[in-house]
């Protein structure tokens, strides 16, 4: 396991889908050498179609531990079931707590117990109250190493993906004590509006941000749309800067 240090802004960057090898060691050098600070990729996915892209499961697992090796850079990925949660403990360094898991109070209370860092989004429909009860759930088991992470609600409006909610950072603020994250990613749905709002919620007082990219966007098996690729991500990680 790799020791997590947080730095403000905690950029947590790399691809929707572990999807092969040399996809994976590509984005994760690439992600390093500008400067994250941890990896992410999903090896269990939950799609709204069951006919999507599932993930490769536990050779997945084994192709993130391996970025890590080479990178050193911790490793952030997504437990979808209890079952599971002794698996993904066994490889990531931070345990990430889906959307659509939020309020799945036993994977929670589970995934809490193995006091590894959690970072908890927030539900598509969550409102603020609900997503800090959530967080309760965790602290219940003794385990406050927990980042928030803002991705965006839904709302009537279509022409994003998501109503990216930045006004609750500074809302959380004064709420909680808990890392705060942005994803711009999710909450827009569309890399050209990412690097914007990255910034905005940066100058919001976000702690960090979650980044999704891809050596190939156009050719990703999930989230291409919403994906930066490598020359754009380190454009803004020098942005940041």
């Amino acid at each position: 396991m790799q020791q997590v240090t947080f730095k403000i802004p905690f950029v947590i960057a790399g691809p929707c889908a572990v999807e092969s090898e040399d996809q994976l060691l590509t984005t994760a050098r690439a992600v390093a050498k500008a400067g994250a600070q941890a990896l992410r990729g999903g090896a269990y996915k939950p799609r709204t179609d069951p006919r999507s892209f599932q993930g490769l499961g536990e050779k997945g697992l084994k192709l993130l531990a391996l970025a890590r090796k080479e990178t050193g850079l911790p490793v952030v990925t997504e437990v979808l079931d209890t079952r599971d949660v002794p698996l993904i403990a066994e490889y990531a360094d931070i345990i990430q707590i889906g959307s659509r898991s939020s309020q799945n109070y036993p994977l929670l209370k589970e995934a809490a117990r193995t006091q590894k860092p959690i970072l908890l989004k927030r539900g598509m429909a969550m409102t603020v109250e609900e997503w800090l009860l959530s967080a309760e759930y965790l602290l219940q088991e003794g385990n406050d190493r927990i980042f928030l992470c803002e991705r965006g609600i839904r709302t009537f409006e279509s022409a994003t993906r998501h109503t990216l909610d930045l006004a609750v950072v500074p809302l959380l603020k004064r709420k909680t004590n808990l890392k705060i994250i942005v994803d711009p990613s999710h909450g827009t749905g569309d890399a050209a509006l990412v690097p914007a709002m990255a910034k905005a919620a940066l100058a919001a007082g976000a702690d960090g941000l979650m980044i999704e990219v891809h050596p190939h966007p156009a050719k990703a098996l999930s989230d291409g749309k919403q994906s930066l690729d490598i020359p754009a991500f380190t454009k803004l990680m020098a942005d940041i800067r």
